[in-house]
């Protein structure tokens, strides 16, 4: 398996938008839960949302509820974390991994996922 590669993070206004893309790939046929994490030097690591293999399934922290939208494409192995209405508390590092095994819902625990990207930073200006 392959490491997921996030891109699209940046900086924005309160209010504003941002679209984090990690590509993902398969192997051997299998597609991996993604999930996206974000962390800051105050907090630790913390679930934000996460997709099932087919797409049908996600999962929200409630925090960014209404806010944010996960979708994947798997022909493209790719996974967007859609991220509106951004609130100053949304500012951290965003992590984007892969779980290779059936989770359970939820789908939050970052012990979960095996294989992480190196992360892109958001940060959200009041």
């Amino acid at each position: 398996q392959v490491p997921p590669v996030e891109s699209g993070g940046g900086s924005v206004q309160a209010g504003g938008s941002l679209r984090l893309t990690c590509a993902t790939s398969d192997y051997d046929g299998l597609v991996p839960y993604i999930g996206w994490f974000r962390q800051t030097p105050e907090k630790e690591r913390e679930g934000v949302s996460a997709i099932s293999p087919g797409g049908y399934g996600t999962d929200y922290a409630d925090s960014v509820k209404g806010r944010f939208t996960i979708s994947r494409n798997n022909a493209r192995d790719t996974v967007t974390l859609q991220m509106n209405r951004l609130k100053p508390e949304d500012t951290g590092m965003y992590y984007c991994a892969s779980a290779w095994r059936r989770l359970r819902f939820p789908w939050s625990s970052p012990g979960e996922y095996t294989h992480w990207g190196q992360g892109t930073q958001v940060t959200v200006s009041s």
